[in-house]
């Protein structure tokens, strides 16, 4: 879930199980695509250059991605949420050998995405056509390395896929030093993102959160990056690749994140979960 960025005038619009679907090309950049669902954008794609990451979100993703193991190693990844691929695509490219599977419930979306941004030619990469909770509990245990959140019903998380029971079930999946990595999108004072931090927190042993300074600071509606994992995280490489890079965002982890997630409890099965919606000029709307 991002802003609207730039694109050509004339969208092409889809049919999709989740309603409707739009693909814009970016007038500025040879192979650009943007991904809409329900009008909020949910990935950019760039066909000629898989490594382009677009979203300021994405980049503090693909640098977690960057800074775990040796570089340019295979790992095992699975993607909960499936879009346009962008992530899948760029460790297919960053890390080539690795195997990785996207879980997607939306046939149709699947379809377009085969037709429209191919994936056929990603070595390594499997589509599955399966909701968040019943495409994880169908792997085996430690089966991979990284286990990517990032799944929207169009602007909101779907809250089954935020509780402490599922992440439970994710951590099951990785291996010893595998991650779980969860995009969340919130606003005023973060009151949904201290949770889902607090979720991980109560499940990984070493957590951190990345975000635009303005955004954890609860200013304004936006993307924050939640890793945790049994083992250490890079927070050194980390820190400085969010301090430095194109996307400057801050990293809290320790006493820092403790205090960011304090009051707010674990999220739960069983309990009314309403995920934030953000406000319409979030996306250009009025």
């Amino acid at each position: 879930m991002a802003r609207k960025g730039r694109h050509g005038p004339r969208p092409n619009t889809y049919r999709i199980d989740g309603g409707e679907a739009e693909l814009l090309r970016d007038a500025d950049r040879d192979g650009g695509w943007m991904l809409l669902v329900g009008g909020v954008p949910q990935s950019y794609v760039n066909l000629s250059d898989p490594t382009y990451l677009d979203f300021e979100y994405m980049r503090l993703m693909g640098d977690v991605v960057d800074s775990l193991g040796v570089d340019g190693q295979a790992f095992d990844a699975v993607h909960i949420g499936g879009a346009g691929c962008t992530l899948p695509r760029y460790i297919a490219a960053t890390r080539p050998g690795s195997r990785q599977i996207v879980l997607e419930p939306d046939a149709e979306l699947v379809r377009l995405v085969r037709e429209q941004l191919p994936v056929k030619g990603i070595p390594g990469l499997r589509i599955r056509v399966a909701d968040g909770r019943t495409g994880i509990a169908a792997l085996a245990d430690e089966a991979d390395d990284l286990v990517v959140m990032d799944a929207f019903a169009e602007a909101s998380m779907p809250p089954e896929l935020a509780t402490r029971e599922f992440v439970l079930d994710a951590a099951r999946v990785l291996r010893p030093r595998g991650v779980y990595m969860v995009n969340v999108a919130d606003g005023f004072r973060l009151p949904f993102a201290r949770r889902v931090a607090a979720t991980v927190r109560s499940v990984f042993r070493h957590t951190l959160l990345m975000g635009d300074p303005g955004v954890l600071r609860g200013r304004r509606f936006g993307n924050l990056i939640v890793a945790g994992s049994r083992e250490p995280l890079p927070v050194a490489d980390l820190t400085r690749r969010a301090a430095g890079g194109i996307v400057r965002a801050r990293l809290l982890e320790g006493g820092d994140l403790a205090a960011f997630c304090a009051g707010a409890a674990p999220l739960r099965d069983g309990e009314e979960i309403v995920a934030p919606v953000p406000p319409p000029q979030v996306f250009g709307r009025s």
